[in-house]
């Protein structure tokens, strides 16, 4: 049995968390023992497309033709297009019929959490659809006093400043304006929110956003990997992710895994799998207010409770739920 992992426009989305979702792919079968391939020249017997344009489709019905066995991996909804790019909320009906047009010719689908399967569900699929966190390499992300202190000389950090991460592309769905707006109400915190993305492509509110319109008090660095963000991400006092929509939230397993304090907004992707024992949940702005500052006040800790979550989306556990797909796809 030989996969091709198909990522469309890869230099494009790389930054985002559908490209780290496929290098999770990799390694989950590497781990399996699994052949994979992702030239498309090669020979194969199940493509796995992790991308929805156009390309993908014309793989789809080539692959259908040659009697290969297809798996869609719906990382996106018609409710995660939203609040994203310009236009994107008068373009999200079509993307919604073209989505589910797209994922019913699959054998097999993949989505990451219950939510999102229960969205392409209302969506009319009929399809098989197995629901598989994305996962995380716990063993990337585990407290490493080097890489924090290469995080808070990067930016200039006084020893007992405090800060406050975040991560994602410049999208309203994101939660990135109140992010800025739990900023302004907490002065004396630093907030720096990791990730960018081509400013031509988001409305011109969310580019003076960035650019200019918010105080001092928050960074936008753009797109950091490796030590510095890695040292972030345990080495900050807290992540806050006001998202308002996601099919599951890499950067939240990310933040888990480094045994990070983690502030989400309260939404229904996260049910079933984190709930206030394991992370601290807030509304509104004046929520995420107060509990950053009980987060950095020391009156609440969940860090432990929520590195087990994280453990229980491992790569390894995700390695095997993929491989009984694929024999399932097989048969």
């Amino acid at each position: 049995m030989k996969i091709l992992l198909y990522l469309e426009g890869e230099k494009l989305i790389s930054k985002s968390g559908i490209g780290r979702a496929i290098k999770h792919q990799e390694r989950a079968l590497t781990l399996a023992g699994i052949d994979y391939t992702t030239n498309v020249k090669e020979d194969y017997d199940i493509v796995h497309i992790n991308t929805y344009g156009f390309r993908s489709l014309r793989l789809l019905r080539q692959a259908k033709r040659q009697g290969k066995r297809v798996i869609v991996h719906a990382h996106s909804t018609k409710e995660d297009f939203e609040n994203s790019f310009k236009g994107s909320n008068l373009l999200a009906p079509m993307v919604k019929n073209y989505l589910a047009h797209f994922y019913q010719q699959a054998d097999h689908i993949i989505t990451p959490t219950p939510y999102s399967e229960s969205l392409l569900r209302s969506y009319g699929i009929t399809r098989p659809i197995s629901a598989i966190s994305n996962g995380i390499e716990l063993s990337k992300y585990q407290p490493d006093p080097q890489k924090e202190t290469r995080f808070r000389e990067y930016f200039n950090l006084e020893p007992h400043q405090k800060v406050v991460i975040s991560a994602g592309l410049y999208f309203k769905r994101k939660g990135i304006v109140d992010f800025v707006k739990v900023a302004e109400q907490m002065p004396h915190v630093r907030f720096i929110w990791f990730g960018q993305i081509n400013k031509l492509l988001i409305p011109h509110d969310i580019v003076d956003l960035v650019e200019k319109n918010h105080p001092a008090n928050v960074s936008f660095p753009g797109y950091i990997k490796g030590p510095v963000f890695e040292g972030a991400m345990s080495g900050a006092d807290a992540f806050f992710f006001p998202s308002h929509e996601e099919t599951e939230g890499i950067v939240v397993l990310e933040a888990l895994a480094s045994h990070q304090h983690v502030l989400v907004r309260d939404i229904p992707v996260y049910q079933g799998w984190l709930d206030r024992t394991s992370v601290t949940m807030g509304r509104t702005n004046e929520e995420f207010v107060a509990a950053l500052d009980d987060i950095l006040g020391g009156q609440i800790d969940r860090r432990e409770a929520g590195f087990q979550v994280a453990k229980g989306r491992a790569i390894e556990e995700v390695s095997r739920q993929l491989a009984a797909v694929y024999r399932k796809v097989m048969e």
